[in-house]
């Protein structure tokens, strides 16, 4: 039985804007929104482009130089980093930090040059040169200006010098800041060969045409976007579109029409109760009771056939009427969405991953699925589970071609994750027969409880989220002297609480909605695993840039 697709490897970026130009010229590489108008980018343009900012970039001597590369997701951003990965390393910085936390980057990397979004707000950055994303016909170099500029044809390329580059498989190409959800930021080292090896296993079992468009969501300066949602459609010819923001993902979706979408499950939760609240506003007044009390897959299966149709048809217009698969990760994902847009014929991939790994470790494909798990190894990557306990439950490891190659400037902290050839994911799981893997969470976040039981707050987590009156939590171990307690923080969502109260809900009625919701999830669980005590917020929790909720700062006071 067949297992994977043969598919053509590379071992460089250079590799995939060549083929790429050369298989797919004139076609679509990127649409990007200019005003009013949507302007396509070919193939054929973006490698010309690549080689003379390349070229560019070693007129400046930052050949072997680390170059940051910051700004919102675009084409230019595509292209800066392309280039600072070729001529040296590329450093890409989250453009949500404050100026000052830019700088401490910059300078902790050593960068000798900064990329940017001209948009940005840029800190002091002192004799580095600074480098306005290639638009206009001028560019800033150091203070000086270069009027041929980089957007026409009059920059002078020198191919052969791009084309002598060398990248190792063992040498640092991107260097990635991970900003996590603890705190612990880290400088990831990654080769092209760690994140093309990735690009090659993930196109082997998950069909990519050229044929296909996406919308992009996730920041770019995330491996997971990066590598999933841009590199690897690049190197299969797809079309990539860019959301000019959060508000606008439903409309663009109805705009660029993509056929695929890399999210995470905070995106495809906010898209599922939409979908439902459409629904319950739209359908016959007798099957609306259907979509209000139960999951969308559900009531889809209590409705008539004709009455079906007509809204699963209606849904997909909405969603551009092309979109095909969804790919989740960055968090653990509620297997009811899975079966909801599986009712709407959409497929829904969870993986698994971490920016250590390029990222991809695990995940659900064209040859396996099973939408309780996040999936079998990918090929080319081992996995187990070591030190398991009573209940198979151990520390995730794994090793392959897409393995970093170390964290940056600390030698320490890799020799500490990094054992025996094995890189020590510090996510804790288990593996069923066939080898699919089920996240429990981080290693950091077990609550250990007073008689050695161990609770697992994702675990939590998500049975929380699957209520729509709860937009977000967070559960924590609270110390009650010698008693620990399991302590959950809560941001109710007020809007759904009032349209199923009939009413703008008083601060007591969120208070009774939410205690019910727990007490039902403590019914479901051990009673060691049991909520204990309830904080509702007034405000939302602090998120990271793929809104995972962060484990410190004010969310743990």
């Amino acid at each position: 039985m067949k297992t994977t697709y043969n598919e053509k490897r590379f071992d460089n970026f250079r590799e995939i804007v060549c083929n790429s130009a050369e298989q797919f010229g004139s076609k679509p590489a990127f649409l990007r929104k200019i005003g009013e108008k949507t302007e396509p980018v070919s193939y054929s343009e973006l490698k010309e482009r690549y080689y003379r900012l390349s070229t560019f970039l070693l007129d400046m001597g930052l050949g072997g130089k680390r170059i940051a590369v910051t700004g919102k997701n675009c084409f230019e951003w595509v292209l800066s980093y392309l280039c600072a990965a070729t001529v040296g390393v590329a450093v890409p910085i989250d453009r949500e930090l404050k100026p000052d936390d830019v700088k401490e980057f910059l300078l902790s990397a050593d960068c000798k040059a900064l990329l940017y979004d001209p948009a940005s707000t840029l800190p002091e950055t002192g004799g580095m040169i600074t480098i306005p994303f290639p638009q206009a016909d001028a560019i800033s170099a150091g203070g000086k200006y270069c009027a041929a500029g980089l957007s026409g044809s009059g920059y002078p390329v020198d191919a052969a010098r791009v084309n002598a580059i060398e990248f190792p498989h063992d040498e640092t190409r991107v260097l990635i800041f991970t900003s996590g959800t603890t705190g612990n930021s880290k400088g990831v080292c990654l080769s092209q060969y760690n994140i093309c090896s990735n690009i090659y296993s993930t196109v082997s079992i998950v069909k990519i045409t050229e044929s296909d468009t996406t919308l992009s969501i996730l920041p770019l300066h995330h491996t997971y976007e990066c590598t999933l949602n841009c590199l690897l459609l690049l190197s299969k010819g797809a079309c990539i579109a860019y959301v000019s923001s959060l508000r606008r993902i439903a409309s663009e979706i109805k705009e660029y029409r993509p056929t695929l979408l890399v999210v995470v499950p905070a995106v495809l939760k906010l898209l599922d109760s939409r979908i439902k609240a459409t629904i319950v506003k739209s359908c016959p007044k007798r099957y609306r009771a259907f979509f209000e009390g139960m999951t969308l897959s559900r009531a889809l299966s209590e409705t008539p056939l004709i009455v079906r149709r007509i809204i699963r048809s209606k849904v997909r217009s909405n969603l551009g009427g092309r979109l095909r698969l969804f790919i989740v990760g960055a968090a653990e994902l509620d297997t009811e969405l899975v079966h909801d847009f599986s009712a709407l014929g959409i497929r829904t991939l969870q993986g698994y991953g971490l920016t250590e790994c390029s990222p991809l470790v695990a995940g659900n494909s064209d040859f396996y699925f099973n939408a309780e798990s996040t999936g079998i190894a990918i090929p080319g990557v081992e996995m187990k589970i070591e030190s398991p306990n009573e209940e198979g439950v151990g520390e995730i490891i794994a090793r392959g071609d897409n393995i970093m190659l170390g964290y940056f400037n600390d030698e320490a902290a890799t020799e500490r994750v990094m054992r025996g050839g094995w890189f020590h994911t510090g996510d804790l799981g288990y593996m069923d027969k066939d080898g699919a893997l089920y996240i429990r969470g981080r290693i950091k976040n077990v609550i250990v409880t007073s008689n050695g039981k161990n609770i697992y707050p994702e675990e939590l987590e998500t049975r929380i989220s699957k209520y729509p009156e709860i937009k977000e939590s967070l559960v924590l171990a609270l110390k009650d002297g010698d008693v620990t307690k399991v302590k959950a923080k809560v941001f109710p969502d007020a809007g759904v609480i009032a349209e199923k109260l009939g009413h703008e809900p008083a601060d007591e009625e969120i208070k009774a909605v939410v205690k019910g919701i727990i007490m039902e999830i403590n019914e479901q669980v051990p009673n060691y695993k049991r909520i204990d005590v309830i904080e509702i917020l007034v405000n939302g929790l602090e998120k990271t840039t793929t809104q995972k909720i962060r484990r410190y700062g004010a969310n743990v006071e």
